[in-house]
């Protein structure tokens, strides 16, 4: 990691800016899949697969035979593991589902609002080396608690065809409607566009590769929605010199071997603490099978020693991090002054891996600094609310004086007129 010591405050837009991606010809390239998938349907999306990944497949959609078969194929140990994580997750989030009760904002005026369910949603699970299983969860649990009617999950198949178990065993254990076996650019294509195979669906969500990422922002402009912008992902440490370095170096290594494109940062007032951090990533980064993925994340990754507690909470602040841990001994008070971050993870007994997996919160977070303005996949993700109101007639002439005023002043006569003619006297032309 690159030591960055007591930076001036103008400098730290420099700090903050993420790896930056190869990105010239990916929109055009990708634009391309899209409207190639558009037109010819399943012959483009298997033509794909085959150049892309390497198989060439008889059916896009994975049987329920091989669902249920999949089950035999997943260990106990991790069957038990995924089903309690799935009773915490599923906890926490029904606990953000609220009913809303008719409110009467004056007299004779009633209004509320429906929550009403995405009606076609499609999750998107990444395979290749670390097929993620756990997102699985994260995004199939909340669709299924929202009512959605219609969840069907794409993910792309390996050399010979198949899906990894774990995936399909959760897919299982949520119910979820229909899984294909596709991945890429042309899985969000065919979410997006609809083939004769696979629905289109009304909004995508998950995670996956700058295709993915890219084709997600395509056809979010004008087929789709999309959960969020995303990008690599990313953790931000703040530790101070009680911090443990090796629970440190752990948690930063963590996020580092998602992937080359990932950054980690670490801000403290300690020095000490970073040449600590320093030689426990040595010592840890030996025994990873991901190792060069994590080295080559960490020589893109930062530590930065700052004066005092003021500047590493406004340093924070600025990054807005996907993930933060604070492991200062005030972490709760520190905690309080946070305003941008996807997912806070609290004291030395809470990895940023508990909320990956198991603890109950989302691990579908906003990425790229847009935790400053977007919030991670919770349930509200997958509804809509409609506003409903009703007015009485008492209630009507109560307000419509107010109601014409306002749009007499906007010269929307015709807004007053609706009002007006509804309160004349019985007979009154």
């Amino acid at each position: 990691m690159k030591v960055i010591r007591y930076p001036e405050r103008n400098s730290w837009q420099e700090l903050i800016q993420r790896p930056e991606l190869e990105l010239s010809d990916l929109e055009t390239q990708v634009e391309e899949i899209i409207e190639r998938v558009s037109r010819e349907g399943d012959q483009a999306v298997l033509e794909y697969t085959r150049r892309f990944d390497g198989v060439e497949l008889n059916s896009l959609e994975v049987s329920k035979e091989e669902i249920r078969a999949s089950s035999s194929r997943v260990d106990r140990s991790l069957k038990d593991a995924i089903d309690e994580a799935h009773g915490n997750i599923r906890a926490f989030h029904s606990s953000q589902i609220q009913s809303s009760k008719p409110v009467e904002t004056g007299k004779g005026i009633t209004c509320w609002q429906k929550l009403v369910p995405v009606q076609g949603v499609g999750l998107y699970i990444p395979g290749g080396s670390a097929p993620l299983f756990s997102t699985v969860l994260m995004l199939g649990v909340p669709a299924k608690l929202a009512g959605c009617p219609s969840v069907v999950l794409c993910t792309p198949p390996d050399s010979e065809g198949n899906i990894p178990p774990s995936i399909l065993y959760v897919a299982r254990l949520l119910g979820l409607d229909r899984v294909f076996r596709v991945g890429g650019a042309q899985a969000i294509a065919a979410l997006a566009c609809g083939t004769e195979t696979i629905p289109r669906v009304d909004k995508i969500f998950g995670p996956g590769n700058q295709y993915v990422t890219m084709a997600k922002q395509v056809v979010s402009r004008d087929r789709v929605a999309i959960d969020m912008p995303a990008g690599p992902s990313e953790l931000a440490v703040l530790a101070d010199e009680g911090s443990d370095p090796a629970y440190v170096a752990s948690d930063l290594l963590s996020q580092a071997e998602h992937g080359p494109d990932s950054q980690v940062i670490l801000v403290t007032g300690a020095e000490e603490l970073i040449h600590q951090v320093e030689a426990q990533l040595d010592i840890q980064l030996a025994g990873l099978p991901r190792k060069d993925v994590a080295t080559r994340a960490l020589k893109q990754s930062r530590a930065i020693l700052l004066k005092d507690e003021r500047e590493m909470v406004d340093f924070i602040n600025l990054y807005a991090p996907e993930h933060l841990s604070i492991v200062t001994r005030n972490y709760h008070r520190l905690s309080e002054q946070i305003l941008h971050a996807g997912s806070v993870f609290l004291g030395p007994y809470t990895p940023e891996s508990a909320g990956d997996y198991a603890s109950g919160t989302n691990h579908t977070l906003p990425t790229n600094g847009w935790a400053r303005v977007y919030s991670g996949v919770n349930m509200d993700s997958f509804y809509k609310k409609i506003t409903f109101q009703e007015i009485s007639r008492e209630g009507l002439a109560g307000l419509g004086k107010t109601i014409m005023s306002m749009a007499e002043a906007e010269e929307l006569i015709a807004h007053s007129n609706a009002v007006a003619i509804r309160l004349k006297p019985p007979g009154d032309e």
